[in-house]
């Protein structure tokens, strides 16, 4: 199982797409590890540089529709490789959810408010965060302060996330 704790990112925009997450003319790249460099090369974001934010991060928070665009496995591949698995937001585009899963890692959906209320008292600090699976609970620390907020995820797609993916969960089952 991978490790859903660290440091957070944060995205603060809706409908970040997947040519956004990683450029299409990467997509010819036959290893994961290829695609590292180029997470994130064409966002564009007020404060956001590329080469400095994403370092040693490994929560995404960001806004609604996260993955949107094209349907490719490489959107979550380069953040896997970059040690992002795991991405919290209002709501994710339909395969680029599911492909996170796939991959065993985790796309939690949370109410408008409380994405809201993450990037009011958490975006601009040394924020870190867990994912408790067992118990639902996400675990948001930053120097003055902590707290648990709950989620839910369907319990097959926390058994993807458990056996490292589909292909784990695969060779597990069948």
């Amino acid at each position: 199982m991978k490790e859903f704790s660290g440091k957070v990112l944060f995205l603060d925009r809706s409908d970040i797409n997947t040519d956004e997450i990683i450029p299409a003319k990467y997509l010819t790249e036959i290893t994961k590890e290829a695609l590292k460099p180029y997470l994130l090369e064409d966002l564009s974001l007020t404060r956001f540089n590329v080469k400095e934010d994403i370092k040693d991060k490994a929560v995404l928070v960001t806004r609604a529709n996260f993955g949107c665009g094209s349907s490719r496995e490489h959107a979550p591949w380069a953040l896997e490789v970059n040690g992002i698995n795991a991405v919290i937001a209002e709501s994710f585009a339909r395969i680029f959810r599911q492909n996170m899963y796939n991959c065993g890692m985790f796309a939690i959906e949370l109410p408008k408010d409380k994405i809201e209320y993450l990037f009011e008292n958490y975006a601009g600090k040394d924020t870190s965060i867990t994912i408790d699976i067992a118990k639902d609970k996400i675990i948001v620390t930053s120097a003055d302060k902590s707290e648990e907020i709950d989620f839910k995820v369907g319990e097959f797609d926390k058994t993807l996330v458990k056996e490292g993916g589909w292909v784990g969960y695969a060779d597990k089952n069948y």
